[in-house]
């Protein structure tokens, strides 16, 4: 039987995802619900070395159509069955699995991918780490539509807290039409498009927002 060569398991994407930056990630993916379960995944099988997965919840038969959890993970923790599949996806990843919401102390990785539910909660995040990252993105979705943000520079960095409006001004919807696993699926390839740009050092899309009902695509030039 041959042996597979596992050195060319990224060979179709060398010239769009650099191995040589790659390799200097560490990647923090906060909230692995609909989006962050997809961007976790999608990082395991790009080849990202490093892994962090923060989240605290547990799953739930209400996560499997739309966060494409097992019937067999119901009652883990979403950390460690989603750590599972990436290791299975990529057994050379190192991952780290907290079950916790995150704390302003937290160490996190050079890039981070926010992907939790509430605005505070993203407030949070941002001030805790925004001067110790390279990268961050943010995924935000409701129902059929979704918005990406990306920090990376100075511009970025400026635009993003402006973002960040206050919990009272979120859109609550039915709790039957905010989640969907093909808007998730987007949401985060969109996440993960604009971290490849940055690996290529090609300038990013700040403020990406996709209609999927309505088929519209609104890109904001942020200077």
């Amino acid at each position: 039987m041959t042996v597979p060569n596992l050195a060319d398991r990224d060979l179709r994407q060398r010239e769009i995802v650099p191995p040589d930056r790659l390799a200097a990630c560490r990647a923090t993916v906060v909230g692995v619900g609909a989006i962050g379960r997809q961007v976790a995944l999608q990082l395991a099988a790009m080849g990202v070395p490093w892994l962090q997965l923060i989240d605290p919840d547990i799953v739930e038969p209400v996560n499997l159509a739309c966060q494409g959890y097992l019937q067999d993970d119901l009652s883990r923790t979403k950390v460690s069955a989603t750590a599972d599949l990436c290791q299975q996806i990529n057994h050379g990843l190192e991952v780290h699995e907290l079950s916790e919401r995150f704390r302003r102390s937290q160490d996190v990785g050079n890039a981070v991918f926010c992907c939790v539910d509430a605005i505070d909660t993203r407030r949070l995040i941002w001030q805790a780490a925004q001067d110790r990252v390279e990268f961050w993105a943010d995924g935000r979705m409701s129902a059929e539509v979704l918005r990406v943000l990306t920090a990376c520079d100075a511009a970025s960095r400026r635009h993003y807290p402006t973002t960040l409006f206050a919990a009272g001004q979120a859109y609550t919807g039915a709790c039957t039409a905010k989640s969907t696993i093909f808007c998730a699926n987007i949401a985060a390839g969109l996440m993960i498009a604009q971290f490849a740009k940055l690996l290529r050092r090609l300038p990013v899309d700040a403020d990406l927002q996709l209609n999927l009902l309505a088929g519209e695509l609104t890109v904001a030039h942020i200077r």
